[in-house]
């Protein structure tokens, strides 16, 4: 948080709770630095319910949050369906995840918050960059915080450099309990095939996770390709 500046004095943050342990640790976490922080903060929690299992999981969320003394507000949104039927062919995800998004921008500039808190962590940063360099064919990846709309929003991801176990760790520390994911493709996307490569290739070596994500930061760019000519 610190070293990408994330919050501000006088910071509205929405944090998106998807159920899963990622984002339900990250409302404990800011809500307990909110505690202790030199700064003053408002959060509110919001769970986007995708059309996939009639509630279950927003009644879980709530529950869980209900733990740490967090109210959420539940917004039903068919996007998650919705993209199923359009994406068939495939896309399916992509499309499921841009709707997401553009639904959670419209919820933090109704709500008027400049800030909007995504459980995004270490591995998935690292799954990211080997996600858009397999199939997108670039070398990037998601960042830690990014100003949108020319200020008006800004993407933080305060657990950047947290990776999964550590996530696990508070989680339990916390009583929290994630939900099952409602999604009828959880498991078959790009996704879990790059992770489960990452999963093999780091197996019997616990630094190789470290050393890729400490790249991310040390780009040789000298000692990358040009784009080729067009003509």
């Amino acid at each position: 948080m610190h070293t990408y500046s994330m919050l501000a004095d006088g910071d509205s943050v929405l944090v998106a709770v998807s159920g899963g342990i990622d984002s339900l640790t990250l409302a404990a976490v800011l809500q307990q630095w909110q505690q202790k922080a030199p700064i003053r903060y408002h959060i509110s929690a919001v769970h986007l319910d995708m059309g996939f299992d009639s509630g279950k999981a927003s009644e879980l969320v709530r529950r869980q949050l209900a733990k740490i003394g967090m109210d959420v507000e539940v917004e039903l949104t068919s996007s998650g369906t919705d993209a199923l039927t359009v994406g068939k062919g495939g896309g399916g995800c992509f499309q499921c995840a841009r709707n997401r998004r553009t639904r959670l921008f419209s919820l933090a500039r109704k709500k008027n918050c400049n800030k909007l808190a995504l459980g995004h962590h270490k591995d998935d940063i690292i799954e990211t960059f080997f996600l858009n360099l397999l199939y997108s064919g670039n070398i990037s990846t998601m960042v830690p915080a990014q100003s949108l709309f020319n200020g008006a929003l800004t993407v933080i991801r305060p657990l950047a450099f947290v990776d999964k176990q550590q996530i696990r760790t508070l989680a339990e520390s916390s009583h929290l309990q994630a939900a099952e994911n409602p999604c009828p493709l959880a498991g078959t996307s790009k996704r879990e095939k790059v992770r489960q490569l990452l999963n093999e290739l780091c197996e019997g070596n616990p630094q190789m996770k470290g050393n890729i994500f400490s790249a991310l930061s040390n780009v040789r760019s000298e000692y990358l390709l040009r784009r080729p000519s067009s003509s």
